[in-house]
Protein backbone atom coordinates (compact mmCIF):
# COMPACT_ATOMS: atom_id res chain seq x y z
CA UNK A 1 0.00 0.00 0.00
CA UNK A 2 1.47 3.52 -1.04
CA UNK A 3 1.78 6.03 1.67
CA UNK A 4 -0.68 8.34 0.21
CA UNK A 5 -3.19 5.55 0.37
CA UNK A 6 -2.33 4.86 3.48
CA UNK A 7 -3.19 8.41 4.93
CA UNK A 8 -6.09 9.20 3.15
CA UNK A 9 -7.62 5.21 4.56
CA UNK A 10 -6.63 6.48 7.76
CA UNK A 11 -8.53 10.09 7.59
CA UNK A 12 -11.68 8.25 5.62
CA UNK A 13 -12.11 6.07 7.75
CA UNK A 14 -12.95 8.49 10.49
CA UNK A 15 -15.49 10.27 8.65
CA UNK A 16 -19.10 10.20 9.62
CA UNK A 17 -20.33 10.93 6.42
CA UNK A 18 -20.91 8.24 3.46
CA UNK A 19 -21.65 7.98 -0.22
CA UNK A 20 -25.05 8.64 0.34
CA UNK A 21 -24.52 11.62 2.15
CA UNK A 22 -26.27 14.96 0.46
CA UNK A 23 -23.56 17.68 -0.23
CA UNK A 24 -25.62 20.12 1.25
CA UNK A 25 -25.79 18.41 4.23
CA UNK A 26 -21.85 18.70 4.56
CA UNK A 27 -22.43 22.20 3.74
CA UNK A 28 -24.22 22.52 6.80
CA UNK A 29 -21.95 20.90 8.86
CA UNK A 30 -21.46 23.62 11.45
CA UNK A 31 -17.60 22.89 12.11
CA UNK A 32 -17.11 24.12 8.41
CA UNK A 33 -19.97 25.79 6.70
CA UNK A 34 -18.06 29.39 6.75
CA UNK A 35 -15.86 27.56 4.00
CA UNK A 36 -17.40 24.61 3.27
CA UNK A 37 -18.52 25.70 -0.19
CA UNK A 38 -14.72 26.21 -1.11
CA UNK A 39 -14.63 22.04 -0.84
CA UNK A 40 -16.08 21.87 -4.12
CA UNK A 41 -16.58 23.61 -7.33
CA UNK A 42 -18.69 26.81 -6.09
CA UNK A 43 -18.72 27.86 -10.12
CA UNK A 44 -21.07 25.04 -10.93
CA UNK A 45 -24.61 24.67 -9.04
CA UNK A 46 -24.92 20.79 -7.34
CA UNK A 47 -28.28 19.58 -7.35
CA UNK A 48 -29.71 19.34 -4.33
CA UNK A 49 -30.02 15.49 -5.03
CA UNK A 50 -26.00 15.31 -5.56
CA UNK A 51 -24.68 13.54 -2.72
CA UNK A 52 -21.06 12.39 -1.89
CA UNK A 53 -20.91 9.93 -4.82
CA UNK A 54 -21.56 12.63 -7.14
CA UNK A 55 -18.68 14.38 -6.78
CA UNK A 56 -17.56 13.62 -10.19
CA UNK A 57 -20.19 15.34 -11.70
CA UNK A 58 -19.11 18.86 -10.47
CA UNK A 59 -15.38 17.95 -11.72
CA UNK A 60 -15.68 17.15 -15.92
CA UNK A 61 -11.77 18.21 -16.64
CA UNK A 62 -10.94 15.23 -13.78
CA UNK A 63 -10.95 11.43 -13.32
CA UNK A 64 -10.63 8.56 -11.22
CA UNK A 65 -12.65 10.82 -8.42
CA UNK A 66 -12.53 8.34 -4.95
CA UNK A 67 -15.29 9.09 -2.53
CA UNK A 68 -12.76 7.76 0.08
CA UNK A 69 -10.31 10.74 -1.32
CA UNK A 70 -13.60 13.38 -0.94
CA UNK A 71 -14.50 12.01 2.61
CA UNK A 72 -10.69 12.23 3.80
CA UNK A 73 -10.37 15.24 3.05
CA UNK A 74 -13.88 16.78 4.83
CA UNK A 75 -12.37 14.72 7.83
CA UNK A 76 -9.35 16.40 7.94
CA UNK A 77 -10.92 19.90 8.11
CA UNK A 78 -13.19 18.84 10.47
CA UNK A 79 -10.42 17.75 12.77
CA UNK A 80 -8.55 20.82 12.07
CA UNK A 81 -11.36 22.66 13.53
CA UNK A 82 -12.35 20.63 16.39
CA UNK A 83 -8.61 21.57 17.71
CA UNK A 84 -10.11 25.18 16.89
CA UNK A 85 -7.26 26.19 14.02
CA UNK A 86 -8.19 27.98 11.92
CA UNK A 87 -8.16 26.32 8.34
CA UNK A 88 -9.21 28.75 5.66
CA UNK A 89 -7.93 32.01 5.51
CA UNK A 90 -9.94 34.39 3.24
CA UNK A 91 -7.74 36.99 0.56
CA UNK A 92 -11.12 38.40 -0.90
CA UNK A 93 -14.64 37.53 -2.00
CA UNK A 94 -13.77 34.10 -3.73
CA UNK A 95 -10.25 33.85 -3.20
CA UNK A 96 -8.49 32.36 0.11
CA UNK A 97 -5.99 29.85 0.88
CA UNK A 98 -6.90 26.45 2.80
CA UNK A 99 -4.05 25.65 5.71
CA UNK A 100 -3.02 21.85 6.13
CA UNK A 101 0.12 22.58 8.97
CA UNK A 102 2.77 20.43 10.03
CA UNK A 103 4.57 19.84 13.32
CA UNK A 104 8.16 19.85 11.53
CA UNK A 105 9.84 23.06 9.91
CA UNK A 106 10.34 21.77 6.58
CA UNK A 107 9.81 24.18 3.23
CA UNK A 108 6.12 24.70 2.61
CA UNK A 109 3.93 23.56 0.01
CA UNK A 110 1.06 25.73 -1.98
CA UNK A 111 -0.72 23.85 -4.29
CA UNK A 112 -3.08 25.31 -7.22
CA UNK A 113 -6.06 22.91 -8.32
CA UNK A 114 -7.16 22.55 -12.00
CA UNK A 115 -10.51 22.69 -13.46
CA UNK A 116 -9.78 24.43 -17.37
CA UNK A 117 -10.12 27.74 -15.28
CA UNK A 118 -14.02 27.28 -15.52
CA UNK A 119 -13.84 25.82 -12.06
CA UNK A 120 -11.53 24.69 -9.01
CA UNK A 121 -11.07 21.04 -8.52
CA UNK A 122 -9.35 21.15 -4.56
CA UNK A 123 -11.52 18.41 -3.83
CA UNK A 124 -9.88 15.91 -5.76
CA UNK A 125 -6.47 17.94 -6.74
CA UNK A 126 -5.14 19.86 -4.08
CA UNK A 127 -6.63 19.63 -0.71
CA UNK A 128 -5.96 15.34 -1.00
CA UNK A 129 -2.19 16.74 -1.89
CA UNK A 130 -2.09 19.44 1.26
CA UNK A 131 -3.63 16.09 3.69
CA UNK A 132 -0.57 13.74 2.31
CA UNK A 133 2.10 16.05 2.32
CA UNK A 134 1.20 17.97 5.59
CA UNK A 135 1.30 14.27 7.28
CA UNK A 136 4.56 13.99 5.67
CA UNK A 137 5.59 17.02 7.94
CA UNK A 138 5.46 19.68 4.85
CA UNK A 139 3.38 22.80 6.26
CA UNK A 140 0.54 22.76 3.04
CA UNK A 141 -1.61 25.44 1.64
CA UNK A 142 -4.02 24.89 -0.67
CA UNK A 143 -5.34 27.78 -3.35
CA UNK A 144 -8.78 28.87 -4.02
CA UNK A 145 -8.67 31.55 -6.63
CA UNK A 146 -10.95 32.87 -9.08
CA UNK A 147 -11.88 31.02 -12.12
CA UNK A 148 -12.45 33.04 -15.65
CA UNK A 149 -8.93 33.21 -16.82
CA UNK A 150 -4.90 32.30 -16.32
CA UNK A 151 -4.05 36.13 -15.94
CA UNK A 152 -6.83 36.49 -12.92
CA UNK A 153 -5.77 32.65 -11.45
CA UNK A 154 -2.06 33.65 -11.45
CA UNK A 155 -2.38 36.97 -9.41
CA UNK A 156 -4.77 34.82 -6.77
CA UNK A 157 -2.02 32.80 -6.95
CA UNK A 158 0.96 35.85 -6.61
CA UNK A 159 -1.26 37.43 -3.78
CA UNK A 160 -1.15 34.00 -1.58
CA UNK A 161 2.41 33.88 -2.19
CA UNK A 162 2.47 37.52 -1.10
CA UNK A 163 0.48 37.20 2.09
CA UNK A 164 2.18 34.31 3.63
CA UNK A 165 5.90 36.20 3.10
CA UNK A 166 3.99 39.44 4.71
CA UNK A 167 3.53 37.42 7.91
CA UNK A 168 4.71 33.95 8.09
CA UNK A 169 4.21 33.48 11.70
CA UNK A 170 0.60 33.79 11.27
CA UNK A 171 0.85 30.23 10.03
CA UNK A 172 3.63 29.28 12.17
CA UNK A 173 6.13 28.65 9.66
CA UNK A 174 10.02 28.62 9.97
CA UNK A 175 11.61 27.90 7.29
CA UNK A 176 10.70 30.11 4.31
CA UNK A 177 11.85 27.77 1.56
CA UNK A 178 9.11 26.47 -0.24
CA UNK A 179 8.15 24.55 -3.10
CA UNK A 180 4.89 25.64 -6.23
CA UNK A 181 2.53 22.47 -6.92
CA UNK A 182 -0.45 21.98 -9.43
CA UNK A 183 -2.52 19.88 -11.59
CA UNK A 184 -3.37 20.71 -15.20
CA UNK A 185 -4.75 24.74 -15.05
CA UNK A 186 -3.38 25.21 -11.37
CA UNK A 187 0.28 23.30 -13.38
CA UNK A 188 0.56 26.77 -15.63
CA UNK A 189 -0.39 28.69 -12.57
CA UNK A 190 2.73 27.32 -10.60
CA UNK A 191 4.93 27.60 -13.45
CA UNK A 192 4.30 30.57 -14.35
CA UNK A 193 4.91 31.85 -10.72
CA UNK A 194 8.27 29.64 -10.59
CA UNK A 195 9.64 31.37 -13.97
CA UNK A 196 8.93 34.92 -13.70
CA UNK A 197 7.79 35.20 -9.66
CA UNK A 198 5.43 37.16 -7.83
CA UNK A 199 6.80 40.29 -8.84
CA UNK A 200 5.56 39.68 -12.73
CA UNK A 201 2.10 39.40 -11.38
CA UNK A 202 0.58 42.95 -9.26
CA UNK A 203 3.04 41.29 -6.07
CA UNK A 204 6.26 42.74 -4.29
CA UNK A 205 9.04 40.69 -4.95
CA UNK A 206 8.81 37.02 -2.79
CA UNK A 207 11.60 34.49 -2.97
CA UNK A 208 11.48 32.26 -5.46
CA UNK A 209 9.77 28.71 -5.50
CA UNK A 210 12.97 26.04 -4.58
CA UNK A 211 10.65 23.23 -6.76
CA UNK A 212 7.57 23.09 -9.54
CA UNK A 213 5.79 20.03 -9.04
CA UNK A 214 3.38 19.99 -11.98
CA UNK A 215 0.77 17.47 -12.84
CA UNK A 216 -0.45 16.94 -16.34
CA UNK A 217 -0.24 20.53 -18.67
CA UNK A 218 0.65 21.87 -21.93
CA UNK A 219 2.51 24.75 -20.57
CA UNK A 220 5.32 25.47 -22.61
CA UNK A 221 6.20 28.57 -21.77
CA UNK A 222 9.95 28.74 -19.66
CA UNK A 223 12.45 30.65 -18.47
CA UNK A 224 16.70 29.86 -17.60
CA UNK A 225 15.46 30.72 -13.86
CA UNK A 226 13.25 27.63 -13.48
CA UNK A 227 13.47 25.92 -10.28
CA UNK A 228 14.32 22.29 -10.24
CA UNK A 229 10.93 20.83 -11.75
CA UNK A 230 9.20 17.37 -11.65
CA UNK A 231 6.40 16.50 -14.15
CA UNK A 232 4.33 13.59 -14.47
CA UNK A 233 1.32 13.04 -16.85
CA UNK A 234 -0.85 9.93 -18.10
CA UNK A 235 -0.12 8.58 -21.31
CA UNK A 236 -3.29 8.94 -22.51
CA UNK A 237 -3.99 11.93 -21.87
CA UNK A 238 -6.53 13.93 -24.68
CA UNK A 239 -5.62 17.22 -22.98
CA UNK A 240 -2.22 17.47 -21.90
CA UNK A 241 0.28 15.37 -24.25
CA UNK A 242 2.91 13.47 -22.75
CA UNK A 243 4.91 14.16 -25.43
CA UNK A 244 4.87 17.97 -24.68
CA UNK A 245 5.49 17.69 -21.05
CA UNK A 246 8.60 16.01 -21.61
CA UNK A 247 10.17 18.01 -24.81
CA UNK A 248 9.78 21.21 -22.04
CA UNK A 249 11.58 19.29 -19.10
CA UNK A 250 14.36 18.61 -21.81
CA UNK A 251 14.74 21.99 -22.63
CA UNK A 252 15.28 22.43 -18.61
CA UNK A 253 17.72 20.22 -18.55
CA UNK A 254 19.48 21.42 -20.94
CA UNK A 255 20.15 24.87 -18.78
CA UNK A 256 21.00 22.46 -15.80
CA UNK A 257 18.08 22.75 -14.18
CA UNK A 258 17.26 19.66 -12.01
CA UNK A 259 14.28 17.65 -13.72
CA UNK A 260 12.28 14.08 -13.42
CA UNK A 261 9.44 13.42 -15.64
CA UNK A 262 6.65 10.24 -15.65
CA UNK A 263 4.46 9.45 -17.79
CA UNK A 264 1.86 6.66 -17.29
CA UNK A 265 0.94 4.18 -19.06
CA UNK A 266 -3.38 3.22 -19.17
CA UNK A 267 -4.02 6.93 -18.08
CA UNK A 268 -5.47 10.07 -19.18
CA UNK A 269 -6.20 13.62 -17.88
CA UNK A 270 -7.25 14.69 -14.35
CA UNK A 271 -5.87 11.88 -12.15
CA UNK A 272 -5.56 13.90 -9.00
CA UNK A 273 -3.37 11.42 -6.16
CA UNK A 274 -3.86 8.33 -9.09
CA UNK A 275 -4.23 6.22 -6.11
CA UNK A 276 -5.47 3.08 -7.63
CA UNK A 277 -3.97 3.61 -11.18
CA UNK A 278 -0.46 2.94 -13.03
CA UNK A 279 0.29 6.77 -11.54
CA UNK A 280 -0.39 5.87 -7.63
CA UNK A 281 2.81 6.89 -5.11
CA UNK A 282 3.66 9.18 -7.56
CA UNK A 283 3.40 12.11 -4.85
CA UNK A 284 6.25 10.36 -2.91
CA UNK A 285 8.06 10.02 -5.60
CA UNK A 286 7.57 14.01 -5.74
CA UNK A 287 8.58 14.18 -1.98
CA UNK A 288 11.74 12.31 -2.83
CA UNK A 289 12.72 15.16 -5.72
CA UNK A 290 12.50 18.13 -3.54
CA UNK A 291 14.45 15.55 -0.91
CA UNK A 292 17.14 15.10 -2.87
CA UNK A 293 17.40 18.90 -5.48
CA UNK A 294 15.97 20.83 -2.56
CA UNK A 295 16.45 19.82 0.43
CA UNK A 296 14.93 20.26 3.96
CA UNK A 297 17.27 22.93 5.08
Amino acid sequence: MSEDRRIIEKYAALSPYQASTPIKEVLADPLIKDFARFLFPDDWYAPERYTLASVDHLLPFHSHLRLETTLAVIEKVRELRRLKAEVYYPLGKRVGLFYFPSSKANPFSVISAGGGFSYVGSIHESLPHALVLSELGYPTFALQYRSGGARMAVEDLALALATIFEDPARFGLENLHYTLWGGSAGARMAAYLGSYGTESFGQKACPRADAVIMEYTGHTDYSAHDPATFAVVGKQDGIASWRTMARRLERLRALQIPTEFHAYERLGHGFGLGIGTSAEGWIMDAVRFIEKNVGKF
